[in-house]
């Protein structure tokens, strides 16, 4: 008999859930954030529990053989172990907790060689070398890293905009910011943006990737360096694969987040970028389904010991 197996992918924003048996889907839900910084440790416990129960009543199971979970904080303490203990309320007999961007890299390339560039909330890049090894760049969190994603484009958004209004150089992004925060003055949107814990500037991102798209200059110059910023993540991380790991052969690109996705002139210049420094690189041309990559994860778990 063939097991039901879990996937997991707990991102910063929202959380998704299939169930599969072999190559047939027979649930998949939705959820918002397990991520406790973002939520904090009540509400994530109950966006899990939710989400579970959701998922098991429409896949009319009331337990699975194995289940895998990619989850943004895996490494914070405590983290692993109270999803584990949800798992194990409902009935998951075999569990694993892991980075979402692990979950990522395995639905890109299935336990093969390959880098992956996470570009959403926050960026991370990962990558993996044909005898296993990992190298990654990046992902330090929004305050200390992060460089390119949504969270990054709306911080420096507003503080390029800042900047251009002591310049006398024209743009519109302090005009939208204001619109969405509510404030009317300049004073009142840098106390705000100043303020502790603050707004969230990951939701500036999609206004200035298309004040961007709109020709705003100061917008564009935002998403140029991300771009830079993005590219130079995968150039570092296939560097240090190929110094590390010794072999020379080209491994393929993926990626995976919103920044990207969303974003006519980041995805374009990811790839110009990418192909200007190494002509020929691989490049998966469609952006990766995590949740497969957990799935993927969980089969494997049901089939043998960890």
């Amino acid at each position: 008999m063939s097991a039901v197996v879990l996937g997991i992918d707990g991102g910063g924003t929202r959380t998704r859930a299939s169930i599969v048996n072999r190559d047939k889907t027979l649930a998949f839900a939705e959820s918002g954030s397990i991520k406790r910084l973002r939520v904090g440790a009540v509400l994530a416990e109950q966006n899990l529990r939710a989400l579970l129960a959701e998922v098991y009543k429409q896949a009319s199971v009331s337990r699975v053989s194995a289940a895998s979970a990619g989850v943004a904080s895996a490494t914070m303490p405590g983290v692993p172990e109270w999803i584990r203990a949800v798992f194990s309320d409902f009935g998951v007999e075999r569990a694993e907790v892991v980075g979402d961007e692990v979950i990522a890299l395995d639905a890109a390339f299935k336990g093969g060689p390959g880098i992956l560039q996470i570009a959403g909330t926050g960026t991370n890049c990962i990558g993996r070398a044909p005898d296993g090894g990992r190298e990654t760049a990046g992902g330090w969190s929004s305050r200390l890293g992060d460089e390119g994603s949504g969270y990054w484009i709306g911080l420096h958004g507003v503080r390029r905009a800042l900047n251009a209004l002591d310049r006398e150089e024209p743009t519109r992004i302090l005009e939208v910011v204001g619109g969405i925060w509510s404030t009317t003055t300049v004073d009142e949107l840098v106390n705000l943006g100043d303020s502790t814990p603050g707004p969230d500037f990951a939701a500036l991102a999609p206004a200035i990737c298309q004040l961007a798209e709109d020709g705003d200059s100061v917008a564009r110059d935002v998403l140029q360096q991300a771009v830079s910023e993005l590219v130079g993540f995968v150039l570092l991380v296939r560097s240090k694969l190929r110094r590390k790991h010794n072999f020379a052969a080209e491994v393929p690109v993926a990626w995976i987040g919103s920044v990207i996705g969303k974003s006519d002139l980041v995805r374009e210049g990811f790839y110009a970028g990418l192909r200007a420094a190494v002509p020929g690189i691989p490049i998966l041309d469609h952006e990766v389904n995590a949740l497969e990559g957990a799935v993927w994860r969980a089969q494997r778990m049901a089939q043998g010991p960890n």
